[in-house]
This record gives structure tokens, sequence and C-alpha cells, in this order.
């Protein structure tokens, strides 16, 4: 599967644009650790673009939503089982796939932490992703009224399952999404 592929998948199932960006900052992150651990960046993108599609029609997180209803779909389209594996990985509470390959540990370790990013952005006076530091970001990581619902726990343990200290790791995802500001609107 190509990007342009998924990119066509993204946009028949997600009419949001803040959820668009989401995926297209997930796919800017895992394309930038693809060359660390030795993976395709274009695999490991469209694996970044594709993890969400299906969550607009099927927001609840279950085995009767997503990312399971979205597997079938993908699966009924011929969409390589390792693309698919690597979904379902990133809800292993729901789907019981533990992430295993770096390709899944990596998914797991950018998806709260590219929301998180962008959240650090907004309320910068600029909106802009390039006037965020890492630390202003370490700053706002303190604050547990900002972006409450990102479980910062789970992206510290996602980035020790990488093998890459949480400063790197943030650094990374950041500067990935600041290297594509302007498709995500930042």
């Amino acid at each position: 599967m190509n990007r342009d592929q998924a990119w066509s998948i993204v946009v028949e199932f997600t009419t949001s644009e803040s959820l668009r960006r989401h995926m297209l900052a997930v796919e800017a992150a895992m394309r930038a650790y693809a060359p660390r651990f030795g993976g395709d960046p274009d695999l490991w993108g469209v694996v970044g673009l594709l993890h969400d599609f299906d969550y607009e029609r099927y927001p609840n997180v279950a085995v009767e939503g997503h990312p399971v209803v979205g597997s079938r779909i993908l699966r009924e389209r011929g969409v390589p089982e390792p693309i698919i594996r690597a979904i379902l990985a990133h809800a292993e509470e729901i789907t019981g796939v533990k992430p295993e390959s770096d390709l899944e540990k990596a998914l797991v370790a950018v998806d709260e932490l590219t929301g998180f990013l962008t959240a650090v952005a907004l309320v910068r006076p600029s909106k802009r992703i390039l006037d965020v530091e890492l630390k202003s970001v370490k700053k706002k990581w303190k604050d547990k009224l900002f972006a409450a619902p990102v479980d910062r726990q789970e992206i510290e343990h996602a980035a020790e399952a990488l093998g890459v200290p949480l400063d790197e790791h943030i650094q990374t995802v950041l500067d990935a999404m600041k290297a594509h500001a302007q498709s995500l609107g930042l």
C-alpha cells in the first residue's frame, strides 16, 4: 500500500480537519523514526497515516469500535497484515495485540505525544509549532491540568519500551512536526 492509497482511505472516512492533521502528525513522526530502527519510512508513514482513519465513524475504543472495525475494513481492502497489526497494537487494552515490533512500539509512543505537542503549540501566542522548544514542552508536561486527557505515563512507558529517553523522544517527534508545520496547520 502506498501513501496515496492510504490518504484516500483517510479522506473517505474522516472529514474532521483536526483528526486528519493528527494522522498527518503521526505519519511525520513515524517517518522520522523509521530510519533509526532500520524501517521503511513509507511503510511506517502509512501506518501513522491510517492508525485512526476509522475513529470519526467508530469513536468508541471497543471490540465493536475503533480500531477493530477499522482493521476489518482494511483487511477487506487488501491492506497488508503488518499495517493492520500495528494499528491494532496501538489499542492493546481492547484488541489484545501487544506492541512487539519497533514499528508497533513507535506508533504507541508517538500517537499521544503528537496531540500533546499540538496543544503546546496552540497555547503559544503565535500558535506555531516552529516556536515550541523542548523546555516549554517539559514545563507544560509538569502541569497536570494542561492537556489533562493526555496520558503522560503512557507516553513515558511507550518511549521506554521503544528504548528512547523521554527528552530525546519528545525532540524527535517535535522536529518531525516542525518539518511538516504547514500541512499540520501549525
